[in-house]
């Protein structure tokens, strides 16, 4: 029985000032996929990574394999049932050329080079063993690869010729899976690699040029479909003659020799760009989910004339903060909510892949390989949200499906800094997504929290529900993530548990419950069992699955006839999310 409070708002509030701050939200989306507005099925290879070619041996290893990176790969690939789709490509693509003769584990300069270029288009020179480095990435690893269009010297179509037939010999182990053709291309003028007249146009001429030239000469012998390639690869197209539109009119999705040869449309961009957006940036900034959504509403048009095509959209360069991220920023656990969410965002909008580009020297990069700034190899917060985001759709065992849940409700504060989202398995909800991105650092003892009452409908009355955590102390936080009791080493990459127990609660009989989500952190709600303890299908047809937990009081969960009880005892503040 509940002791008398009276009024209990007040006592509470006065007792714990963070609770005056405490807003909740009710959510109830539809228990049956086919009554739900949800993304297509993911590809469990969605949430991958772009490599820039220049720092590829700092991820595969030079003459020893990489076995840090490799086995945080193979992490996501146990987890989601597919490894994580890799593109290398970046600004570098279009200083390479291939030389089949060269066999060093790593890439040289040129030392006759002639082409043209800020950066010249013949600078850097790499041969086999580049490709099969590689091929040590987990097996069936699916590889967007750029090759170079800016070169243009007279044995230009030689050239990427040779290029694409050692990618298609040396790639074994991990899977081609399309070439792009130039990177960025809308930026060719100024950085040198063209002069005028340059547009949307040329380029489209260009590409089909070597393309057509790839197929007949590499891709065909070989036995393989025409329609493997991805422009236009652009990052600025806002306001130039490279917007998707403009290249469909210029023909870029007709047929060349009876083929057609676009598989993808391919665009880049980054939530801030250092020396670029012209206002600075704070980690508040990249916690506020509506500057995301804000700063994206064209990338969004742009999806929906991709996809008005027929031909599938993919965000294959993408970060929080480019070139190389920014300290105490993209390389907090904060970053590491905004990167979940933005992942679940772009899957709501059947963007079909998404690739957090990476270097050894960034900050945004999801783990640092090799000793950089006097630092070992570490793993970042982000990279825990790669791991949620694996566990999400490997949940659904090829058939996960989310949706975008309306949070228009939560005000205040928590303006912006709420994000909620439905993922569907097998054609009926699985889990719900919680994220509450309002700021609370590590230092703050006494930390707020949000509220979502949850409706599962009836058809889910008395059962369980698992609550998996992605946490750390606080929202700047660099070290200490842990996902659905997890953590990842900093030495050989293997997850371990540092919190083995069980989260659950039990629906009451309309199919309802509610979840308190610490500001700061976010909360994945799944029906039935612990995320991560089912059995994943893997793509050789193999299974896996989740280690046993303990079980454990419940932590986060609010019913109505214990949320103000819970309110009175510290201890119970702890589990219930309120304390940092």
């Amino acid at each position: 029985m509940l002791p008398s409070l009276c009024p209990p708002c007040v006592c509470l509030a006065a007792l714990f000032p963070s609770l005056a701050l405490a807003q909740s939200l009710s959510l109830s989306p539809p228990p049956s996929r086919a009554d739900a507005q949800v993304s297509d099925n993911l590809d469990p290879s969605f949430a991958g990574f772009g490599i820039e070619p220049s720092n590829l041996f700092s991820f595969t290893g030079w003459n020893d394999p990489n076995e840090f990176s490799i086995q945080l790969l193979q992490n996501l690939a146990d987890y989601a049932g597919s490894p994580p789709h890799i593109r290398i490509g970046g600004n570098t693509q279009d200083y390479m050329i291939y030389d089949p003769d060269y066999e060093d584990f790593g890439w040289k300069k040129n030392p006759n080079s002639t082409a043209q270029g800020v950066i010249a288009a013949d600078s850097m020179i790499i041969g086999p063993n580049y490709l099969r480095a590689l091929d040590r990435f987990p097996k069936d690893t699916f590889i967007t690869y750029g090759l170079n269009l800016a070169y243009k010297g007279s044995d230009y179509l030689e050239r990427i010729t040779t290029h694409a037939k050692g990618v298609v010999k040396n790639l074994n182990n991990t899977r081609l899976y399309s070439f792009e053709v130039g990177n960025e291309p809308d930026l060719y003028l100024e950085n040198g690699m063209r002069t005028a007249p340059w547009d949307g146009k040329v380029y489209t001429d260009e590409f089909m040029e070597r393309a057509d030239t790839v197929y007949q000469k590499v891709l065909k012998p070989a036995g393989m479909a025409p329609m493997f390639f991805e422009p236009p690869a652009t990052a600025s197209t806002i306001g130039t003659t490279f917007e998707i539109g403009m290249l469909n009119n210029n023909g870029i999705l007709d047929q060349m020799n009876g083929e057609y040869y676009v598989g993808w449309w391919n665009q880049h961009d980054y939530f801030y760009f250092i020396g670029v957006t012209p206002t600075p940036i704070t980690l508040d900034d990249l916690m506020d989910m509506d500057q995301t959504n804000a700063q994206f509403k064209y990338w969004e048009k742009q999806v929906n004339i991709a996809l008005g095509t027929g031909v599938p959209y993919v965000l294959r360069e993408m970060s929080s903060i480019g070139p190389i991220g920014m300290h105490q920023v993209s390389d907090t656990f904060g970053a590491s909510l905004w990167t979940l969410n933005f992942f679940l965002y772009m899957a709501t909008l059947n963007v079909s892949s998404v690739q957090m580009h990476m270097t050894d020297n960034s900050n945004a990069s999801a783990w640092q390989p090799i000793n950089v700034y006097n630092k070992d190899p570490f793993v970042r917060p982000q990279y825990y949200a790669h791991a949620a985001v694996a566990q999400i759709i490997g949940n659904g065992n090829g058939t996960t499906q989310i949706g975008n849940l309306n949070v228009g409700g939560a005000g205040g504060d928590y303006r912006g800094r709420i994000r909620a989202y439905s993922a569907y398995a097998n054609g009926a909800l699985q889990a719900i997504i919680m994220i509450n991105s309002k700021q609370a650092n590590a230092s703050e003892a006494n930390k707020g929290h949000f509220t979502f009452d949850l409706n599962w409908g009836t058809a889910n009355a008395n059962k369980k529900i698992y609550l998996s955590y992605l946490t750390a102390d606080g929202a700047d936080s660099l070290t200490g993530t842990v996902w659905n009791g997890m953590t990842f080493s900093d030495q050989d990459g293997v997850a371990s548990y540092v919190d083995e127990s069980i989260y659950q609660y039990e629906l009451d009989g309309n199919g309802a419950v509610s979840v308190n989500v610490r500001d700061s952190e976010a909360v994945v709600a799944n029906i039935d069992w612990q995320l991560g303890s089912n059995k994943v299908i893997k793509v050789d047809g193999s299974t896996t699955s989740g280690s046993r937990r303990k079980n454990a009081a419940t932590r986060g969960v609010a019913g109505a006839s214990t949320a103000i009880w819970a309110a009175l005892s510290i201890s119970a503040l702890a589990l219930a999310g309120l304390l940092g």
